[in-house]
Formats: C-alpha cells, sequence, structure tokens
C-alpha cells in the first residue's frame, strides 16, 4: 500500500486595510488595476480590473459589527465601524503593499 499525501487546505488571505477608500484608489491606481472606460455618450469613467488571469480583487470596503434592530428594521444599538477600507487579493503582491497586509483572526469575507 502507498502512502498518499493530502494536500493542506489553502490558506485564506492576503487581506489588506487601507486607511479609506481614497487610499484604496491610488493604490490601485499606482498598481495598474484601474483603467478608463468611455460610454456610448462619449462619458469617461475609472473602472476597477477586478478579475484578470493574474489577479483577483475583492473590495469589501467598511466592515461593521454588532448593532441591533427592531422587527421593523428600526436601528436599536448602531454598530461598530472598524477601522479602514478593506479589499482581499489574489496574485503577485503589487509593490509596497506589504505595509497595508492584516491578518484578521476571523476574517469577514474570504475568496472561496
Amino acid at each position: 500500500m502507498t502512502e498518499e499525501l493530502l494536500e493542506a487546505p489553502p490558506v485564506p488571505g492576503p487581506f489588506f486595510r487601507f486607511a479609506d477608500e481614497a487610499a484604496w484608489l491610488d493604490a490601485a491606481r499606482t498598481a495598474g488595476f484601474m483603467t478608463t472606460v468611455t460610454d456610448e455618450d462619449g462619458n469617461e469613467s475609472e473602472q476597477l480590473q477586478a478579475y484578470t488571469h493574474s489577479h483577483a480583487i475583492d473590495v469589501v470596503g467598511i466592515i461593521t459589527e454588532g448593532g441591533e434592530w427592531d422587527e421593523d428594521g428600526t436601528e436599536i444599538v448602531a454598530p461598530t465601524t472598524l477601522d479602514g477600507f478593506h479589499i482581499n487579493y489574489l496574485g503577485d503582491l503589487p509593490a509596497n503593499w506589504e505595509t497595508f497586509e492584516v491578518a484578521p483572526d476571523s476574517p469577514y469575507r474570504v475568496f472561496a
């Protein structure tokens, strides 16, 4: 009988926290993840290239925890907003992104 090696399950992450959405967008532009698109009326806008052959970006954004609401949806206790603007990323790490990497104990969202 031969022994088969079992592969370890993938480790989730990496996870990134930027100071705010503006800081995230600056980092995305610098990394070349943003592109300009033109609609049928000639209006230009910026768009994130989130999924390509070389990377995948999951924009989580602002994360909140807790909070209570009644049965009508009225807020009773406000949720707590965590610091930063959060991103999940797969691919080669862009330059200087290691300074934004975080290691949460319980990630809010992971790639499946």
